[in-house]
């Protein structure tokens, strides 16, 4: 799965902390930092420190946001969007207490990146644009030259699925050019993913030597920040672009190297991945019994995978049940008092009614009495 990586771009950059902060908030940016950047070995982690952190009373709207974010980060990194949108929108209601506009740009790239993932592309590039005419106007670049960066990658994911690479490989480079000169853990994640991408994107272009070049850089970089899923999944592109090549061997020895790796990270998605590519090299080369194997466990892990997705589909629909059930319960009080109140009403309108209808009936009757009398006297006269 080629863009199986691609939760790892929106990973929060809420590490770049305004110097105006108080020192007495050191440790718990420390906290946030080094929660970021393990969130791709252990993300259940970063969501508990980013909610508890996010529920303090005693920290401020801008940590409280901060820890939002993280918890959106958490989840994102476990391919739940859902949920990830879920606390990119709560940290987006907290922002209208402030008036930040490099908060806003931040978390307008995040809902962007959020939308893109969940394939709904028109409200991600409405953000999109949104979040890049605040960042060309903030005065100060370099306060939003990563800000930036991000939000020229997350156009070229969109390009990159809508099979427009050529489109998607400019956007990349106008982000890479943007991280030049910014230092740190997290932009090196970004620049390996972002080389792993437009590998992904000469491959589907059928420029083999291109597509290599850009996965080594991108082994590279993740390896210099000893982030091994990053490496893994750079490793797995390059062994297909060997595959395609026919160099099985080259192949099945650069799939064993990030099979190793991923045995630290336990990706079930990259595991899927390079089983299937040991299987189908193997097979290549008529090693009958290592591909027996190794098709077995790729046929494992894809059960897992469809598994876990079942799961996640049914924790999501019983969860949706239990909200429309207590919102029906919350309903169905004021509904039995509409029907009471609608029936108490029908009988005092039917009372009534009635009692004017007998009245007016009675007021004909005497009136009609009085015509019978008027008529009887005239009678008589004559």
């Amino acid at each position: 799965m080629l863009n199986t990586i691609l939760f790892f771009i929106i990973v929060a950059n809420f590490c770049f902390i305004s110097p105006t902060y108080a020192q007495g908030q050191a440790k718990l940016d420390s906290l946030i930092r080094a929660s970021t950047l393990k969130i791709y070995e252990n993300p259940d982690k970063a969501i508990a420190i980013g909610k508890s952190i996010a529920a303090d009373p005693k920290n401020d709207t801008k940590t409280k946001i901060r820890g939002l974010m993280l918890v959106s980060d958490g989840y994102s990194s476990k391919r739940d969007y859902q949920k990830s949108l879920k606390y990119v929108l709560k940290a987006n209601q907290l922002l209208s207490q402030l008036n930040d506009d490099l908060l806003k740009i931040r978390i307008l790239y995040k809902l962007a990146a959020q939308y893109q993932q969940l394939k709904i592309y028109d409200k991600a590039i409405a953000f999109l644009d949104e979040s890049e005419a605040l960042s060309l106007a903030y005065p100060v670049r370099d306060s939003v030259q990563f800000l930036l960066g991000n939000n020229y990658v997350i156009r070229g994911f969109i390009y990159k699925e809508q099979l427009n690479c050529d489109i998607a490989i400019n956007f990349f480079e106008k982000g890479i050019k943007e991280y030049a000169g910014i230092e740190g853990s997290l932009i090196n994640a970004n620049l390996s993913i972002t080389h792993y991408n437009i590998g992904n994107c000469y491959i589907l272009m059928a420029n083999n030597e291109a597509a290599k070049n850009s996965f080594t850089k991108s082994i590279a970089i993740a390896n210099q920040i000893n982030a091994k899923s990053l490496e893994g999944f750079s490793l797995k592109g390059l062994a297909e672009v060997y595959t395609l090549e026919g160099k099985y061997n080259e192949a099945i020895k650069v799939l064993e190297e990030a099979l190793v790796l991923s045995k630290s990270v336990g990706d079930l998605i990259l595991n899927q991945g390079i089983y299937k590519g040991l299987s189908e090299n193997y097979l290549a080369i008529n090693e009958w019994e290592k591909y027996r194997i190794y098709h077995l466990d790729f046929l494992k892990t894809q059960l897992e995978v469809k598994e876990s997705e079942r799961k996640s589909i049914s924790d999501s629909l019983d969860k949706t049940m239990a909200v429309q059930n207590a919102k029906l319960q919350e309903v169905i009080p004021n509904y039995n008092y509409g029907i009471l109140t609608s029936i108490l009403i029908t009988i005092t309108v039917v009372i009534i009614f009635i009692f004017y209808y007998k009245k007016t009936q009675k007021s004909n009757l005497k009136l009609q009495d009085l015509i019978d009398d008027l008529q009887k006297t005239k009678r008589n006269l004559i």
